[in-house]
């Protein structure tokens, strides 16, 4: 029970890395608000999750649906001790001159600004209660880029900068920022990664995992859980590769 009496917003929580991350917490005690573009399935989740789970539809590029995300948050948990900004797209492997402004775009709104318009709408809220974690889902594209993901793999480099700064900058707030950067895994992106989903395509993808598996939604969920609990209150800043020694 390490988050017991802890409350958390998880965004892009209704599959893949989200739903393991959401699934850690509710099992150590947390209560979880599952906040998902598809809001159907954040709903259908929660349901099977039990009563320590909501569900909130949102479009994390859009600021009037992340506000009200807060506000339901804030209404239903009294506060928010944990915020984990998961949810992210990628365009198709595609030479970078010929991605469309409208993928660029899309990438940039889900990946980047997101992590700008969570932090308006619950920084404030964490800072007047003195303490607060987030943890953001970066990836091992921004630290060792693949070829044609350049535009993914910037907005996670993006990412990684971000979660630095903000944790010097919150740190005296009691408010800690870390990252998990994961490798490829089995959820809904891994064929948009790979452009096509064949065993020969996969087992070139493994090929670079030293470990030689792809990370699991559990995998992410076990990182989270650490990087959230009160475990880690002395770290802060850190961008954790789960990646099975892709990085190395």
């Amino acid at each position: 029970m390490r988050l017991k009496d802890k409350t958390a917003i998880v965004t892009g929580g209704a599959s893949g890395f989200g739903q393991g991350i959401v699934e850690a917490f509710l099992r150590e005690g947390a209560r979880v608000m599952i906040a998902d573009i598809n809001g159907d399935a954040a709903a259908d989740l929660a349901h099977r999750c039990g009563d320590k789970a909501i569900a909130q539809r949102v479009d994390v590029g859009d600021r009037a649906s992340v506000n009200a995300m807060s506000k339901a948050a804030r209404q239903a948990f009294g506060q928010v001790d944990i915020l984990v900004n998961n949810a992210g797209v990628t365009h198709l492997p595609t030479p970078l001159e010929e991605v469309s402004e409208e993928e660029f775009d899309r990438v940039v709104n889900v990946n980047m600004k997101s992590v700008y318009l969570t932090a308006q709408a619950l920084v404030p809220h964490m800072k007047a209660q003195g303490s607060g974690a987030i943890l953001n889902v970066a990836s091992t594209a921004g630290v060792s880029p693949r070829p044609n993901l350049n535009w993914y793999n910037a907005s996670k480099g993006w990412m990684i900068t971000a979660t630095r700064t903000m944790a010097v900058e919150l740190a005296p707030s009691g408010v800690r920022v870390n990252a998990i950067n994961p490798v490829a895994g089995e959820t809904p992106l891994l064929k948009s990664f790979m452009g096509e989903d064949t065993p020969e395509v996969r087992a070139k993808f493994l090929s670079t995992i030293p470990l030689g598996r792809f990370s699991t939604p559990q995998d992410m969920g076990n990182a989270a859980l650490y990087l959230c609990s009160d475990e880690a209150s002395m770290v802060t800043g850190v961008c954790m590769e789960v990646d099975g020694g892709r990085c190395i």
